[in-house]
């Protein structure tokens, strides 16, 4: 390797280096899904990449779905995959596959982790009451065992980490009368976060980012406040999933997490691009 190659690899940790001292020690989330959770060389770039945070200092959580995994278990044993508004319509035979799904996804990422070097625990939202769960209609229709999270207790997480341990998350939930509900992975995400006060929420998904208009790429915004962002939905502008994704970062900001991020999961290593450079790879939400 010549002296210019090794220079430019000092530079980019050079580069790195302030925001390693700002992060060092704070809790970041990371909703793990799409692309990223089913391409195994991007899994493996995700999961070294928080292996990274965690090593220096960092206190990463990761929570998971894995919807396209239990649709295709659901079609398997000759069931009809439905949806109402992007939620998963859920009877017992689903919810029994959404389970048995979840978990071996779970310990799937586990392993990984452990993999690379680093201690991480795979619990649900049921374990330690970490997520109670209360029947989320769709317009006053009922679509089956689909929860949102009513209360969160974050005793279980903190002592995870106070312990040096990844918390590992599937939201597999719970009610007060003990029955199973399947949380989207998203609203655990954001439940979590602010109920933790995160430094950090990020969503990898399987767009570039938040662009004021999605059908020109150049349009992609890099950071947003949580005022601009209210503008932009009040435009029109934004529509479809990112509508209730980017009003959920703006509470999620508004409640205490310092910033959401929305970055490109297709990209290798992703996290270290987004959080270690000055440009950055996707869509930073923040408080103004």
């Amino acid at each position: 390797m010549n002296m210019q190659a090794l220079q430019s690899k000092a530079q980019t940790l050079i580069e790195a280096l302030p925001y390693i001292q700002r992060f060092s020690g704070k809790i970041i989330l990371i909703k793990y899904g799409g692309s990223a959770m089913e391409d195994e060389n991007l899994k493996k770039s995700v999961i070294k990449d928080i292996a990274l945070l965690k090593s220096i200092g960092f206190k990463p959580i990761i929570i998971h779905g894995g919807g396209k995994e239990i649709s295709k278990w659901v079609e398997r044993t000759g069931g009809e995959a439905r949806f109402e508004q992007g939620l998963r319509v859920t009877d017992p035979a689903t919810l029994e596959i959404a389970q048995m799904v979840l978990n071996n996804i779970n310990k799937a990422l586990v392993g990984y982790m452990a993999g690379c070097g680093v201690r991480a625990v795979g619990i649900s939202g049921k374990d330690g009451n970490t997520f109670l769960a209360e029947k989320k209609l769709v317009n006053g229709v009922d679509i089956g065992f689909v929860g949102q999270v009513k209360q969160v207790d974050t005793t279980l997480v903190l002592r995870l980490l106070d312990n040096d341990f990844v918390p590992v998350i599937c939201p597999i939930s719970m009610d007060k009368d003990g029955q199973d509900y399947n949380i989207n992975a998203d609203d655990a995400a954001y439940a979590l976060a602010i109920a933790l006060k995160a430094e950090k929420l990020v969503f990898l998904s399987d767009i570039e980012g938040i662009y004021r208009n999605f059908t020109d790429k150049s349009s992609l915004i890099a950071m947003l406040s949580t005022n601009e962002a209210k503008t932009l939905l009040e435009s029109g502008d934004i529509s479809g999933g990112m509508l209730p994704k980017l009003q959920n970062c703006i509470k999620a900001v508004e409640n205490g997490v310092s910033r959401v991020h929305i970055i490109d999961g297709r990209i290798t290593h992703c996290l270290l691009l987004e959080f270690f450079t000055d440009s950055g790879i996707g869509t930073a939400i923040v408080r103004g």
